[in-house]
């Protein structure tokens, strides 16, 4: 019941959208995207939680963004969502993923193919810096369409990310004997190009 993604991001994961020189930015489609990661509670009970809101781009130049809204946490219960805002995200607003992509790599694919990569970036997160790395699979849906997921699930510790004390004062609150300190992640991430030359 933590995450970060690191990944994440991610999410992390952001790129492999520069297929085409003529496109100058990859702005992500916030309402089609999404980002998730379980958690394993009393050792046999298994849920998933996700973001509900996510906002990025991927510049002409390679500099790719993510921005995780932590507020939007959804864990399908109320107050387990404002146990995991206060007591793991510390009450900070967002995390950020920041990644450089080599756009050469994409340029010549087509619309319909497809292509895996393996991604490294850094994850700004409650005041820290955290590396990551995670492997992509990106197709090219149209001209102007870009679906970047997961290849398979990656896995975040919570130590990594410095959340282990939030993690122990939510078992302390929901009486639980235990929680994972390390979660599955994935992400499906759609993006739309801006500015296409004809």
């Amino acid at each position: 019941m933590f995450l970060i993604s690191r990944i994440t991001f991610c999410a992390a994961a952001l790129s492999a959208f520069a297929f085409t020189a003529q496109a100058e930015d990859w702005v992500l489609d916030g309402g089609a995207s999404s980002l998730a990661f379980g958690s394993i509670k009393k050792d046999s009970v298994g849920e998933t939680h996700r973001f509900g809101s996510l906002s990025g781009q991927v510049g002409a130049d390679g500099n790719a963004t993510l921005e995780i809204d932590l507020s939007s946490i959804e864990t399908n219960i109320d107050i387990r969502n404002e146990r995991m805002i206060e007591h793991v995200f510390k009450n900070v607003p967002t995390a950020t993923v920041t990644a450089e992509i080599d756009m050469s790599e994409f340029n010549e694919t087509a619309v319909g193919e497809s292509v895996t990569t393996f991604i490294d970036g850094t994850l700004n997160f409650l005041g820290a810096e955290v590396p990551f790395d995670v492997d992509v699979y990106m197709m090219r849906l149209t001209e102007d369409k870009v679906m970047v997921t997961t290849d398979g699930m990656f896995f975040v510790a919570a130590e990594d990310a410095g959340i282990n004390p939030g993690i122990d004062k939510l078992m302390e609150l929901a009486e639980l004997p235990s929680i994972t300190r390390a979660s599955p992640v994935t992400f499906r991430l759609m993006f739309d190009a801006k500015d296409i030359e004809s």
